[in-house]
């Protein structure tokens, strides 16, 4: 069935970037996110998911093929959403897409108390307003929904996502946006503009565990769930490389963050 999926997704007309990160995120669902929610979490059976954040959506067509009922992927990438649709088409899964800004856009009606998982992977970091974002996310859960949400903290050794910006052996350096900011815009210079300007953005978010915990509990959830990765889970699909929590000392605030390259949590209202 698997093989299935990503040979019809195949024939959907992806370019060969997009089909890789498409596959890249149906493949982490499949094997990782997914058996993590039916192992510890919930059943996925006819549940409805969304997810912020979606790109081409490849972790809620795994959700579906898994049994959920219906996905909603969300965005404000269209061409991603585009590339998500395409997939849905050719594989007949029960997934659709839309542009949507979870900070700035209200949340529709038919979204309210709907959804028994929201998604927010690799995306809150990215995000000014990141007490915003999960309280607005709240709306969206059924009154037994969970919130699942991955990042990595501002002070850990990639926190600054200095390793995306391509020319520039010394970007690879673990830690090296924690440096004065005149040196770290020096050593990032020879980067795209656009990720310089996204690597400076994070700068000044600086989203760490303990900012987050503060924003979670102020919106009103509680944490189910939570796990503290020194080699998190999705370097298997990229590496090869065995998943590697780190236990009690990621809770340690500002120790667990220099350690953590994920911290993890479930949320339930």
């Amino acid at each position: 069935m698997a093989d299935e999926i990503i040979t019809q997704a195949e024939r959907s007309g992806l370019g060969k970037a997009d089909f890789y990160y498409w596959r890249y995120q149906y493949e982490l669902g499949r094997d990782i996110i997914v058996p993590f929610f039916q192992n510890n979490i919930c059943e996925i059976k006819d549940k409805k998911i969304a997810e912020i954040g979606s790109a081409e959506g490849g972790v809620l067509h795994s959700f579906v093929r898994a049994g959920a009922c219906y996905g909603l992927g969300t965005d404000i990438a269209k061409n991603r959403l585009e590339s998500g649709r395409k997939v849905s088409a050719a594989t007949q899964l029960n997934v659709e897409f839309t542009s949507h800004n979870i900070l700035t856009d209200e949340i529709p009606q038919k979204w309210q108390n709907y959804f028994d998982i929201v998604i927010l992977r690799d995306v809150i970091e990215h995000l000014p307003e990141p007490d915003l974002a999960i309280l607005k996310i709240r709306e969206l859960l059924s009154d037994e929904g969970f919130l699942y949400v991955t990042f990595p903290p501002y002070r850990s050794p990639y926190g600054g996502h200095q390793h995306t910006l391509a020319g520039n052996f010394l970007t690879k350096l673990p830690y090296i946006h924690l440096f004065p900011d005149f040196i770290f815009r020096k050593m990032i210079s020879s980067g795209r503009q656009i990720d310089q300007e996204e690597t400076l953005r994070l700068r000044k978010i600086r989203l760490s565990s303990k900012k987050f915990k503060e924003c979670v509990y102020s919106a009103g959830y509680k944490i189910a769930k939570e796990d503290y990765f020194l080699l998190r889970p999705v370097f298997k699909k990229k590496f090869g490389l065995p998943t590697l929590k780190i236990g009690p000392i990621g809770k340690i605030p500002f120790l667990g963050d220099f350690l953590s390259l994920e911290c993890m949590y479930v949320l339930k209202k």
